[in-house]
Order: structure tokens, then sequence, then C-alpha cells
């Protein structure tokens, strides 16, 4: 199997998601695909062929049971600058708004947070650990409740706070990093928030699974699909407008 970190450096150069002097701040979630991320590109920066700056941010929630002395060990190990930014997001989510479907607002306000942050840090790279697997859901989860044809990005940028976002996982898949994290003993801190794995993306990531069982080749196709920009052919041909009534003339 591919190394993960050779996955990692081709999806950067393939994309120019780094370049020379960038200034890149992951947004650290305690989870295994951002701990990973963070552990990798502090690799990659050893024989990179261009020069970047390296942090970590992560923004506490409020949940009262959130312990970060693990991911702030981690990166004194790596010799990599911390930011932990308080908030009361949980708050806010379950408490004030109530949301029942607090995932999107929750991850808005993180962005938000994480991207205010890094302008006063003077960093502007936000880096993401999203994987194959989490486009693949991201599709299906805009397909089915929201009717449209969208998923996650290599490199977007958000013109508010002038920080691009980049996702270098992107061709990798999910048993890549968990076979990364177990091999390279990677600690990973529980999310403490209270629908963690009981959300509509984990009920379609299960979906996507069934599929991919009953069709061995449907993932690898699926993602081929996603990346054939000369194959997409969905519903292009424009309405013929209806004739204009023309109005009879009165005696």
């Amino acid at each position: 199997m591919t190394s993960l970190l050779g996955i990692m450096r081709k999806t950067i150069q393939d994309y120019a998601l780094i370049q020379e002097g960038d200034r890149v701040a992951v947004g650290l979630s305690g989870g295994k695909d951002s701990m990973a991320l963070l552990y990798l590109l502090a690799r990659f920066q050893t024989f990179s062929p261009f020069k970047f700056h390296l942090e970590a941010i992560t923004v506490d929630m409020g949940f009262n049971n959130f312990d970060l002395s693990g991911a702030k060990s981690f990166c004194e190990k790596l010799g990599i600058p911390y930011t932990v930014v308080e908030t009361e997001i949980a708050k806010v989510v379950f408490e004030i708004r109530d949301e029942k479907n607090p995932c999107a607002l929750c991850a808005n306000m993180r962005r938000g947070v994480l991207a205010d942050t890094m302008n006063q840090r003077g960093l502007n790279i936000l880096a993401l650990g999203h994987h194959a697997d989490d486009a693949l859901t991201t599709l299906f989860l805009n397909m089915l409740y929201a009717g449209k044809l969208n998923t996650l990005e290599y490199k977007s940028y958000l013109s508010r706070t002038d920080v691009h976002v980049i996702r270098p996982f992107l061709d990798a898949s999910e048993a890549q990093v968990i076979s990364t994290v177990q091999k390279e003993h990677i600690p990973v801190f529980k999310s403490p928030c209270p629908v963690d794995k009981h959300t509509k993306r984990e009920e379609i990531g299960d979906f996507l699974k069934t599929i991919y069982k009953d069709l061995p080749h449907s993932r690898k196709n699926i993602l081929t699909a996603m990346r054939n920009e000369n194959q997409c052919n969905l519903f292009k041909n424009k309405k013929i407008p209806s004739p204009k009534k023309t109005s009879k003339p009165t005696a």
C-alpha cells in the first residue's frame, strides 16, 4: 500500500496546496485525521523542496470533558506551536439554538474561529484532515439532503478572512489514515460532542459501505466519476420557452 505520506506529498505538489513561505495551521480536533495530518506535515516539512511554517490550532467548544493535555504534549514532541481557543460554541449550538441538526452550524462557527485566530497569528493556510471517504460521504449528503452535486475541494478560499483551506489527504482513504495512526503510534483523543458517531454523516457512511460490499468496484468508480469533468452530463439541455399567448382584439 502506498504510504499516506507519499500520497499527501503528491497531492500537495499536484494542486500547489502549499508553496514557498506559506504559514500553515492544522485545525487540530484530536481525532485520527487531524492528528495524522499534523504528524505527516511535520515530517514533510523536514524534506520539502520549499520552506513553510507549521502550527496547530484547536477550537475548544466549551465541553466540560475536553482534555487537551495529550494534544499539547504531542505538539511539544513535534516542536509545533500550539494554540487553544476557548469558545462557547457548544452552549450556542446545543442550548441557545437547540439545533436538531447541529453539525453544520458547529462546523461553520469553528471554521470562523479558526480563520480569525489565523489572521491574528499571521497564518494564511488552514489544513484540514478530510480524506477521500469524507468527500464521498459529503457528495451523497448533498445529493440526498440538499439536492445538489457538491463535495469537498482540494483548495478553497475564504474571502472574508483571506484564508485558503487545503485538504492534503483528499486522495487517501480512511483505511490508510487508520493504518498510519496505528503504525506510527499517533495518539487519538475522543470527541466530547454528544452527537459524535450519531449523525447523518455516519448514517451515509454506513450506507455507502453496504454499497461497496455489494459492488466491490463502486467506491473507485464513484471517485473516478467525481474527478471526470469531461464526462459530466447532468441535464444540460435548456428548457424551450413556451410561446407567449397573444390577447384577442376587443371589438
